[in-house]
């Protein structure tokens, strides 16, 4: 079945998302980063510290079909977003194990990876052991926002993964960006670290310990 590239919205409507969801700094930071300078707090996060509930999805949840991804349809349905560094989706697309997605009418509504082994974020390696997993960059596109899909595909990749026998899933969650802590909220999801990750024009690259949570 033949991938169609994603909707469009306008401008407006998608400055407006960006203000809603708390990532004018998020945006900032990134931009900041092409030259050189990157200021990132970020929570370390484990998911589903309790057994969650199915998340609700507004719509027809019979409308939706999970499937696994490949780099073609992602880069063929990302190609268009602006601001969108394909080079990053190819890097995060080789560092994965698992691509999973939402399709609606031939259209792919939401996506995220699932890595299964040890990993380097900003030059720190965290180790994943055989009951673990990290979970990373999870998108849901601009015409199909509002709808309640990050939660619901999350819930879906606990559920794979328990069926691998993989219990404990752990992701990075930038301090600013209030719509990943939402909707990782809704599913049990708890701090464990706060860091603060700097790097200075490649030279200066440390990981800061904030806060530990109990």
């Amino acid at each position: 079945m033949d991938i169609v590239e994603s909707k469009k919205i306008s401008t407006s409507r998608r400055f407006w998302n960006v203000i809603k969801n708390g990532l004018f700094f998020h945006g900032l930071r990134n931009r900041l980063e092409r030259i050189g300078i990157n200021i990132m707090p970020y929570y370390w996060v484990e998911e589903e510290v309790l057994k969650c509930e199915e998340p609700q999805i507004k719509g027809n949840v019979a409308d939706y079909k999970l499937r696994n991804l490949n780099l073609e349809e992602l880069a063929l349905i990302c190609k268009d977003i602006d601001n969108f560094i394909l080079d990053d989706l190819y890097e995060d697309f080789k560092n994965c194990d698992i691509c999973i997605g939402l399709e609606n009418n031939k259209e792919i509504a939401a996506y995220m990876f699932i890595g299964l082994n040890d990993f380097n974020f900003k030059h720190r390696k965290l180790q994943i052991l055989e009951n673990e997993a990290y979970l990373f960059n999870m998108w849901t596109f601009h015409s199909f926002r509002g709808r309640n899909l990050a939660p619901y595909l999350r819930y879906k990749s606990y559920e794979l993964l328990n069926e691998m026998g993989r219990d404990t899933k752990y992701s990075i969650t930038e301090y600013f960006n209030k719509s990943s802590i939402k909707f990782k909220n809704k599913l049990n999801s708890k701090h464990l670290q706060l860091y603060l990750y700097i790097e200075l024009f490649g030279t200066v690259k440390k990981h800061f310990l904030i806060k530990s949570y109990s």
